[in-house]
């Protein structure tokens, strides 16, 4: 736990704890850029781009935590089902997500706005597509016991 630095003034100040598992920069509330800075992750087709708000997801040493945005452009699809060492988090803030469709971007379930998943590492989830575009929020980490 973490005791206030300074409560002097009407900011409440934090000392930084370096020992908590996911480790994050403080930031106050700030306009996201959503023109510049997509990138498309390592693995996935093109027309599926992220976008990292906050963290670093360290795979290899298998610590840390990212929330990211992920977006799907109108049309675009993968093709295999996604298995990961990390827990997910996953809130549809708009569009069509459609899960399970087949290696040529057919059938599926869609999902809509304010739609949420959590899933545990392990869990085989996918592949995804999208009719018209969605934009999601994810949050990925590891288990910091």
């Amino acid at each position: 736990m973490r005791e206030p630095a300074n409560t002097a003034g009407t900011d409440l100040q934090m000392e930084e704890d370096t020992t908590m598992a996911v480790n994050k920069q403080h930031r106050e509330f700030y306009q996201v850029d959503m023109l510049t800075g997509w990138e498309s992750p390592p693995g996935y087709p093109p027309g599926i781009q992220q976008k990292i708000l906050s963290g670093t997801l360290d795979t290899k040493n298998k610590k840390g935590g990212h929330t990211r945005l992920l977006r799907f452009l109108p049309g675009a699809y993968s093709t295999e089902p996604f298995i990961h060492d990390y827990w997910e988090e996953v809130f549809v803030l708009y569009g069509d997500l459609i899960v399970g469709n087949d290696a040529n971007g057919k059938g599926g379930t869609p999902f809509y706005q304010n739609t949420y998943c959590v899933r545990p590492p392990g869990v085989a989830h996918g592949p995804f597509r999208s009719e018209n575009g969605c934009l999601l929020l994810e949050s990925h980490y590891y288990d910091p016991a």
